[in-house]
């Protein structure tokens, strides 16, 4: 105990140098990256030296060799290691090489991707998507995707495998130590320098001599610009006719004038026209007249109609709507072909819009109104049953190209019209009366059963209460079904029109084919309603036995079981 209370003793001065050699080191700490010397190597391990441990950790060889430390595998030689576990449960200490040669990679990354500078890799296998870089000076693996090789399609990457070229780092996924590189984004920034260059040269409104035709898309034509640039010309600025596709016009490899139309510095793109070149047929629109017959080319055929051109690059729209007067759903692929040339009128003309309308059906005579001219409503024309429905029929009148219409409920008037219906078939002959003719809306409506007498003509000279013998056609529960003598249309007497007497309102009383006498108690020819009642003549034949007959032994003799009773409420 005495060298420690007389530090002025030598060997107390050599324990405390010693003491302080060994607090003055680097604290030991899990998770760390610290250097071990290679003292002792096997054929399998490799043991190393660090300060502070109670005992050697162990590599295995092949851990080294993986990393290519081949050369490193000597003793003496120092080696990073990360420091996994001080003493595990066997009482060892835990490193490895690979890990912390990792951590080292993934922080030059790191860093390099907060400076946005190019790293150094090489292309070491392909996998789903892409390929895996291998960061040359850490040895950590990256993904490049396919698409960021390179800034064109490569079939063949054979010749970019396991050679060291730059790559840009795009994504660093911190939480799960994945880095993204792109080949694609160096070789553009290059060309990007070289291409703002080019670009400067060209202002709006040049002329580029003898441009290339390098390829064509649906939307457009690109071309090749003394080979130092590429122009799109859009669909639009091909030609002032309308076109469907660039190889309607263009072929691969010939040459063409293009005026600049756009020039974008931030895009380092240019865009150029080619009928821009050549006069606007637009600008002399005035030659054209609304409402006058001209002779148009069908250029173009849709869902909705045709385009057609009025002279070469004037094109106009032809909707579906104006196709015929007759064909409410009219195709222009069954009525016309590319390149037929057909009448049309202008219809329409937008300066603004740059738009011209016209009009086939304009071209012809309205059937409408020839069909009103020789058929004013009321004449009876002979047709054909050229289509029917559940509820209609369509008659073509003569040689008109127009199917008018004829409603079940024109066909009889004695006859439900949908049963009646049925007796029809295309292509009958009827002869049918015009009802309704529409011209505006291409409407015309016709009856069969107004070409014949009325039934109900019978009732012109009759009035309601009067009295009218009919004849009991037959008999079900809703009431009786009679036809009144003279007339020839059947009606309905309802139940609760039989009698006054409930008891004998029964339908069952008649057994069809007796004549009886009945009252008109609703009449109204023009909405063709008729209602007949028994009922109403007993109410009717009652009051007048009342009046006649005021005293009440009187009424006994009456067949009205009620009228005595009936008596005494009028004394009252």
């Amino acid at each position: 105990m005495e060298i420690y209370k007389d530090l002025s003793n030598k060997a107390s001065k050599e324990f405390e140098q010693l003491l302080n050699s060994q607090l003055s080191k680097n604290k030991i700490e899990e998770g760390k990256i610290i250097e071990g010397k290679i003292n002792k190597i096997t054929e399998k391990f490799v043991f190393l030296f660090i300060e502070g441990l109670k005992s050697e950790p162990v590599l295995d060889i092949n851990e080294l060799r993986s990393l290519g430390w081949n050369e490193k595998i000597k003793i003496g030689e120092k080696i990073p290691v990360l420091l996994e576990r001080i003493e595990d449960k066997n009482g060892e200490v835990l490193v490895s090489a690979s890990k912390a040669q990792k951590i080292k990679g993934w922080d030059k990354l790191v860093e390099a991707y907060e400076k946005n500078e190019p790293i150094m890799g090489k292309i070491t296998s392909k996998c789903k998507g892409g390929c895996i870089v291998e960061h040359i000076d850490t040895g950590s693996l990256m993904f490049l995707p396919g698409s960021q090789i390179s800034d064109k399609p490569l079939k063949d990457i054979s010749h970019l495998m396991n050679e060291p070229q730059k790559f840009a780092l795009i994504k660093l996924d911190k939480v799960r130590g994945n880095a993204c590189v792109s080949r694609r984004e160096i070789i553009t920034n290059f060309k990007r320098e070289d291409k703002a260059k080019i670009i400067e040269k060209y202002k709006v409104g040049d002329v580029i001599k003898n441009a290339e035709v390098k390829g064509y898309s649906s939307f457009g034509c690109f071309f090749n610009v003394h080979n130092e640039l590429d122009v799109l010309v859009h669909l639009q600025e091909i030609s002032y006719s309308r076109i469907n596709h660039p190889e309607e016009v263009f072929n691969i490899g010939e040459k063409h004038d293009l005026k600049v139309i756009s020039v974008d510095k931030e895009k380092l793109q240019v865009g150029c026209s080619v009928k821009q070149l050549s006069p606007d047929p637009f600008e002399h629109i005035e030659n054209y007249q609304l409402q006058k017959v001209y002779k148009v080319k069908v250029v173009k055929i849709m869902d909705f109609g045709a385009f057609c051109e009025l002279e070469p690059g004037l094109t106009t729209l032809l909707h579906s709507s104006e196709l015929s007067w007759t064909r409410k759903n009219a195709s222009a692929k069954k009525m016309f072909r590319v390149g037929d040339e057909i009448n049309c009128v202008i219809t329409e003309i937008d300066k603004e819009k740059r738009r011209v309308a016209i009009s086939h059906r304009l071209s012809q005579e309205n059937p409408f109104e020839i069909f009103e001219k020789k058929f004013p409503v009321g004449t009876i024309a002979e047709g054909k049953i050229v289509n029917k429905n559940d509820y209609s029929l369509f008659v073509k009148v003569e040689d008109l190209d127009i199917d008018t219409f004829l409603h079940c409920n024109d066909l009889t008037y004695f006859n439900n019209g949908e049963e009646e219906l049925v007796k029809y078939r295309k292509g009958d002959k009827i002869k049918v009366k015009v009802l309704e003719i529409k011209v505006s809306e291409q409407k015309i409506r016709v009856g069969l059963k107004q070409t014949q007498s009325d039934p109900l003509d019978w009732f012109k000279d009759k009035k309601i209460n009067q009295t009218i013998t009919v004849k009991i056609i037959s008999t079900d529960n809703k009431g009786l079904t009679v036809r009144p003598i003279g007339c020839e249309m059947d009606f309905l007497i309802k139940k609760s029109q039989i009698a006054i007497n409930v008891a004998d309102a029964r339908p069952s009383r008649f057994t069809g084919g007796e004549s009886v006498d009945c009252a008109i108690s609703e009449l109204d020819i023009n909405k063709r309603k008729v209602v007949l009642s028994i009922k109403l003549l007993e109410e009717i034949e009652k009051k007048e036995a009342l009046e006649k007959y005021g005293a009440e032994g009187s009424g006994k003799n009456l067949p009205f079981s009620s009228l005595s009773e009936d008596l005494k409420k009028k004394e009252k």
